[in-house]
């Protein structure tokens, strides 16, 4: 008995030993035709093998690629798609650059810092307040998500400073629409055995 460990090794193991097995036995086929008609019969097999992906628009360029390197670029037949080239296999993808903005705290990060530079540059006045507002309380999230413990407005405060630069001050107005913005936003859910029972209440009345 042989295992599969003591055999060739396959290019592609996702498509199975048979498929390869496949494969191989095209490229001994010596008639072209022949060799053609075999290639269009694995195709057909390979593409059976994800029925999902048939809609996909570049899905037969793919098999036929895969063809190709299941063969070791060796079968000799006519690809109906450029296939991919064999020095092309193993290339490095592109360095993706990453952006080289230091973040004085990380837990707040750099969108945050882009909006203390918005809120500088709006003018004075109830927006801006508002504005500054809701970054407050952005920081104090964003604070308490890396410190469990409680957050104290005064560190805010003195985090707001300075990395607006001291343009930006949190105010006891500030703070006051702080408070109001988390009341807005803030909907206690009723339980759900009084709303039934406010709603018995009501029919009773009619």
């Amino acid at each position: 008995m042989q295992y599969n460990t003591q055999q060739k090794r396959m290019p592609l193991p996702e498509y199975g030993r048979s498929i390869q097995n496949m494969v191989d036995h095209a490229l001994t086929i010596e008639d072209r035709a022949e060799r053609q008609r075999c290639a269009n019969t694995i195709i057909n097999i390979m593409g059976n093998m994800f029925p999902h992906l048939r809609d996909v628009s570049d899905f037969k360029h793919k098999l036929w690629d895969h063809l190709a390197i299941m063969s070791d670029f060796k079968l000799d037949i006519d690809y109906p798609y450029e296939v991919i080239r064999k020095d092309n296999l193993n290339t490095k993808p592109e360095q993706v650059l990453h952006p080289s903005t230091k973040i004085r705290y990380r837990h707040y990060g750099c969108t945050l810092e882009v909006l203390i530079k918005k809120a500088i540059d709006f003018p004075e006045g109830d927006e801006k307040q508002n504005f500054i507002a809701l970054i407050c309380n952005h920081m104090k999230k964003d604070y308490m998500a890396w410190n469990k413990d409680t957050v104290d407005d005064r560190k805010i405060t003195d985090d707001l400073t300075e990395l607006s630069d001291g343009k930006l001050q949190m105010t006891d107005s500030i703070i006051r629409l702080m408070a109001e913005r988390i009341d807005l936003n803030y909907h206690p859910k009723m339980n759900n055995q009084n709303n039934r029972s406010n709603n018995r209440n009501n029919k009773r009345k009619y």
